[in-house]
């Protein structure tokens, strides 16, 4: 069977590993846009970007990363984390680079997709570049493009006309961010936003630049640092610190086995036991937000009245949550101006706000997110001439976010209703990529051409969707990537539950809630039973008593006496 996967980053990966590990006789390619493999983090390299998750719990579950200097690890740790998995289980030989998904057409009679690729020509140079498109036939495509890979510029009356330095969080182009601000020393900086980029932007930048500018029109929660009291007891460290640097001893005490998967079990069983404070008017939220308000202006002593433009009314994680280390503290310094306004329009030398201040900047720089409604910039066609554009309007209609009727053979990672609100990302993630597996291995034993959810089933998970988020803080008014940017309207950005009530849903594939098309001519359901042989048996190869390898045997508890 031909694979084909969409995306070299944490989704990419796991599947280039899961994939030949759980199926034989495949042919698996893993096209990425990007020059490196690691996704999103390939692609952001602005000043500050870091992990909001402990850096520990941000990690595959079958690769351990003793190696962290903090507890949210920097952006150039995690994508040289992410390039070292690469190495280590040899997956270039499955990698294409530089390789675009511009098109994906399914053949209905043929049960393939015919993807189309940009790609640099191989007379391309950088002073002459050139591309050429190329194309390939997939019998299966999981796309893994994630909710973090497309950005766009704000829409702002003037800002291409600004005569300055324009850039954007997600475009920043130097790798090493400190030696690309060298000379801002004495430059004016305005930065637009307050969501994740952002928070961690303003502080790593503060020190740097003559003047900074943070223009906010709206108001979110910062977090106290997650789980300091328990990083404190276990590593008998400072609870107050905002994020933790390890310590080459600290780093050596996790090369004992025992103690660093206590200690990453600890953790993670921290991070799965706040899902309560999603769920509106729950204890657990109002805690949390008494306790986030106190913490707050604790941090805001030097400049109190920035608390009464930048804490909400909303719930705590209505807004992707994040603790946001330096961040206030920053805003309080004396060459950072907190500007709540909205803006009115940017002008050649700078930005004007709603009531008409000027203000001259040097370099301008938007913090301002990414598409998040999961309309593809490239058009997938399936069944009947539809596209996966029309098919997700006025909003995404999924099968446990993983697939939808009328695109047969595609699945996704990481696609709509998939982000998670409390618990690790990364087990979410392989439980996608084992679930498609387990599908394209029932397309090969069975001999299947075509694998496609019923349009019932998909019915169902969406009235599920709209019965479960009413309850949540995700639905309250706040703009948020999970609404796909809007203040209220469909979550489209989280799974409807915790990160473990995903990873038990996707446990257990209910096939029959797929329709299946057989190869060829083929009308009996066990044709796929062949001659009566297995492989080994008919050839002579292979292990003939499988089922006693240590693998296979599965010993029973003995009752104790």
């Amino acid at each position: 069977m031909k694979v084909v996967v969409i995306g070299a980053g944490f989704s990419g990966i796991t599947a280039g590993i899961r994939f030949p590990q759980r199926i034989k006789n495949i042919d698996i390619t893993i096209y990425d846009k990007n020059a490196g493999v690691g996704g999103t983090w390939y692609s952001n390299r602005y000043p500050g970007l870091s992990c909001d998750i402990p850096s520990h719990c941000y990690q595959l579950t079958f690769e351990e990363n003793t190696e962290w200097s903090s507890f949210y690890a920097p952006g150039p740790e995690i994508r040289a984390h992410l390039q070292r998995i690469t190495d280590k289980y040899q997956l270039m030989r499955y990698i294409k680079l530089q390789h675009e998904l511009i098109h994906a057409r399914y053949d209905e009679k043929e049960g393939k997709w015919h993807l189309k690729l940009r790609r640099p020509a191989a007379d391309s140079t950088a002073e002459h570049p050139r591309m050429e498109e190329i194309e390939d036939v997939a019998d299966f495509v999981l796309c893994g493009a994630g909710g973090l890979s497309r950005w766009s510029w704000p829409n702002i009356e003037g800002l291409h006309d600004f005569k300055g330095r324009l850039m954007h969080s997600a475009g920043w182009d130097t790798d090493d961010w400190k030696e690309g601000v060298k000379d801002w020393k004495d430059k004016k900086v305005g930065i637009v936003g307050v969501g994740s980029s952002a928070i961690q932007m303003v502080p790593a930048l503060q020190p740097y630049v003559g003047h900074l500018y943070n223009f906010v029109r709206g108001k979110t929660w910062l977090a106290t640092p997650f789980f300091s009291e328990k990083l404190s007891e276990m590593m008998k460290r400072d609870p107050e610190a905002a994020n933790y640097s390890f310590s080459d001893e600290d780093r050596q005490v996790f090369k004992d086995p025992t103690f660093y998967k206590q200690f990453r079990h600890e953790l993670e069983e921290e991070l799965n036991s706040i899902h309560s404070s999603t769920m509106q008017g729950s204890e657990e939220e109002a805690q949390a937000r008494k306790a986030f308000k106190e913490n707050m202006l604790k941090r805001l002593e030097k400049k109190p009245w920035i608390a009464d433009y930048i804490m909400p009314e909303f719930p705590v994680a209505c807004r992707r949550l994040t603790p946001g280390p330096g961040y206030l503290e920053a805003l309080t310094e004396d060459n950072v101006d907190f500007v709540p306004k909205d803006i009115k329009r940017v002008t050649p030398t700078g930005l004007e706000t709603s009531d008409g201040q000027h203000y001259d900047l040097n370099i301008l720089i938007c913090a301002t997110g990414y598409d998040t409604d999961f309309r593809y910039p490239f058009p997938v066609i399936g069944r009947g001439g539809r596209t996966l554009q029309e098919r997700y309007d006025p909003h995404p209609e999924t099968y446990l976010s993983i697939c939808t009727d009328g695109f047969p053979n595609w699945f996704s990672s990481l696609g709509p209703n998939s982000g998670v609100g409390s618990g690790s990302l990364l087990v979410l993630i392989e439980r996608e990529i084992e679930y498609a597996a387990a599908a394209v291995l029932k397309m090969q034993r069975e001999r299947l051409k075509s694998i496609e959810v019923k349009k019932e089933a998909v019915a169902d998970f969406d009235q599920y969707l709209e019965h479960y988020f009413p309850k949540t803080v995700y639905s309250a008014k706040c703009r948020s990537w999970y609404k796909a940017g809007k203040e209220e309207g469909r979550v489209v950005g989280v799974w409807p539950g915790s990160c473990l009530h995903a990873a038990r849903a996707f446990e257990r594939p209910r096939w029959e809630d797929y329709n299946y098309e057989y190869l060829g001519d083929i009308k009996n359901r066990f044709h796929w039973l062949g001659n009566g042989y297995t492989y080994n048996e008919k050839h002579m190869v292979g292990d003939r008593a499988w089922y006693l390898s240590d693998e296979e045997v599965d010993f029973p508890p003995v009752p104790a006496t």
